[in-house]
């Protein structure tokens, strides 16, 4: 068995169903033998999409994601979106090719230091030298991929572990002749390094997977939050991407926050939790609600810029933190109580230990309840008043309205993009768990098409979403190539707004320049076309619903899409820059 084969039998026991890759020499036998064992091995245009393919497919299963990519600029292709699943918490394990063993810093092709080049944006980095080894540090990465704090992993595979001994040791024994002692010595010292190199390959086998239990909040951590909550006048909960980490069952965490009985805000990959009408859910003005709230708790979500590190909740408020990282409890703001603790778990161990939902049904605490439903209301009503204002191109709220009235229940939204995907999230309403995914913390543009092909190979069955922007859509238009390769059959919306609006409407104001924030309203639909999906374009509002269902009819047909919108200026979202 050669050391390819070790790695695609290790996968396959650890639940590993997709490989991510674009090729290379260097890997070219781990693809040959996953694909040999029913590992489905997608090739992509830019090894940056691998990974974040890999991402979604491990936020969306709970099994870390796997991207094989090659040595050298195959590797550092890759950093960005390693990055990302990093600050995002996703636990993927990234294999990288490397130079031969023997070979290493003498001017080989694409032989750099890759293990200093991936160490900090890593948990872990395995450097292998022996064949024997692979598959006890395969295992081994999978469980640091998912212990603690999940994130991603590297895996560093020199070309000369993974293919067969025989091939490999005419490799280096056909390079070595000759009858001098310097040739004879260097004969010596290769068949030496080999036979290190091979021995007891032969009785390796793949290894098994172990459980990684997620980490549990103690009963009096429980009780303490119970007692706060029943305490509390003005509760809030804010949930953040890490109460979906390892794909818990949403349906009863939903069940969770029912019992609790307390209002939710929902961010990140936990929108979608309560599905579109839940009553617990509040979508806006979130806040003015921390502002006023006597108790806030966070369920996976520091205090970083995204709750203005810290200062959108009141200093007189209770704060209660529940989260898997140490460091991210106290961030920018020591909480009241803090928990290290999954998330989901506690949020479980909560409604276990509750007995009804303590106030929700009161005098005080349903006061609370319709102050944030009536701001909730007048929002609404004010974002459909906009909706109905009339341009020459589209209407941006009126696009995202007609996009959230057909959603199905069974999708999934990809969002990829700064102005018109903002606008999208106040009004595009993911219908249960496990159905939104963003970049998360890093803020990353070009995630979309890596995370609609991981999500819709995880979830054959889903509608897939694709929200670009323009801007956005410049890092992986070329991947509808990959999609109508792969027959992956998802729904690109584009923004198309003809600028990199979200920054241009702040340096336009204030340093009076619309220099780099200019792009043509190019025919983005006929690129697609030329690749093989099909495209439509959307220039008015009128067309929108009909041209919409066309696509959607597109893709249940098999057929990849890209759906063009080329839409009017707006103000919906000025001041929303976050530094």
């Amino acid at each position: 068995m050669n050391g390819g084969a070790l790695v695609a039998e290790t996968l396959q026991k650890h639940g590993v169903r997709f490989v991510f890759t674009l090729c290379g020499g260097h890997i070219s036998p781990i693809l040959v033998e996953s694909a040999a064992r029913g590992i489905r091995v997608a090739d992509v245009r830019h090894e940056a999409t691998a990974v974040f393919a890999a991402d979604a497919v491990a936020r969306l299963s709970g099994i870390p994601g796997v991207a094989a990519v090659t040595a050298g600029p195959g590797l550092s292709n890759t950093i960005t979106a390693v990055k990302n699943a990093q600050l995002a918490q996703s636990p993927l394990i990234l294999l990288g090719g490397a130079t031969a063993t023997v070979l290493r810093g003498r001017g080989a092709l694409q032989d750099i230091d890759q293990r200093t080049l991936l160490a900090p944006h890593v948990k872990r980095v395995f450097a292998l030298k022996r064949v024997r080894d692979i598959p006890h540090a395969l295992a081994q990465a999978f469980r640091a991929a998912q212990s603690g704090v999940p994130g991603p992993v590297f895996v560093e595979l020199p070309v000369d572990l993974l293919y067969e001994e025989s091939v490999v040791r005419a490799w280096y024994l056909s390079q070595s002749g000759g009858k001098t002692l310097g040739a004879r010595l260097e004969q010596a010292y290769l068949k030496r390094h080999l036979d290190g190199m091979f021995r007891g390959a032969d009785k390796a086998v793949g290894a098994a997977a172990r459980i990684v239990r997620r980490r549990t909040p103690g009963s009096r951590a429980v009780q303490k939050i119970l007692a706060a909550l029943r305490k509390a006048k003005r509760p809030v909960i804010v949930a953040g991407s890490q109460l979906v980490s390892g794909a818990p069952d949403t349906v009863a965490l939903s069940r969770a926050f029912e019992c609790i009985g307390a209002p939710v805000y929902l961010a990140g990959m936990a929108r979608g939790l309560l599905g579109k009408d839940s009553p617990l859910q509040m979508r806006h003005e979130r806040r003015t609600a921390l502002r006023e709230a006597d108790l806030v708790v966070l369920l996976g979500l520091a205090c970083d810029f995204r709750l203005d590190y810290g200062r959108s909740i009141a200093r007189s408020a209770r704060l209660i933190s529940v989260n898997l990282s140490a460091a991210d409890l106290k961030l920018n703001r020591r909480p009241s109580f803090g928990v290290r603790a999954h998330p989901a778990e506690t949020l479980l161990a909560l409604a276990a230990a509750q007995v009804e939902p303590e106030n929700a049904n009161g005098t005080e605490r349903s006061g609370w309840f319709e102050t944030l439903r009536a701001r909730d209301a007048q929002r609404e009503i004010k974002i459909v008043a906009e909706g109905r204002t009339s341009a020459e191109r589209v209407n941006p709220i009126r696009l995202c309205q007609a996009i959230d009235a057909i959603l199905p229940d069974e999708s999934v939204l990809v969002a990829d993009g700064g102005d018109f995907v903002g606008t999208a999230a106040y009004i595009v309403r993911p219908r249960s768990g496990l159905s939104w995914l963003d970049p998360g913390l890093f803020g990353t543009l070009g995630a979309g098409a890596g995370f609609a092909l991981g999500a819709k190979l995880a979830r054959p069955e889903a509608e897939v979403w694709i929200l670009y922007g323009d801007g956005s859509l410049g890092y992986s238009l070329a991947e509808f190539d990959t999609f109508v390769r792969l027959k992956v059959p998802v729904i690109g919306v584009v923004g198309n707004d003809a600028g990199w609006t979200q920054i241009a409407r702040e340096q336009m104001e204030l340093l009076k320049s619309d220099v780099a924030v200019r792009l043509d309203r190019s025919d983005y639909h006929r690129a697609v076309e030329g690749l093989g999906a099909d495209g439509f374009v959307i220039q008015t509002n009128e067309d929108v619903a009909d041209i919409l269902e066309r696509a959607r009819s597109s893709a249940r047909a098999g057929r990849p899409v890209l759906v063009n919108a080329h839409l009017a200026g707006s103000e919906f979202r000025k001041g929303s820059i976050s530094i």
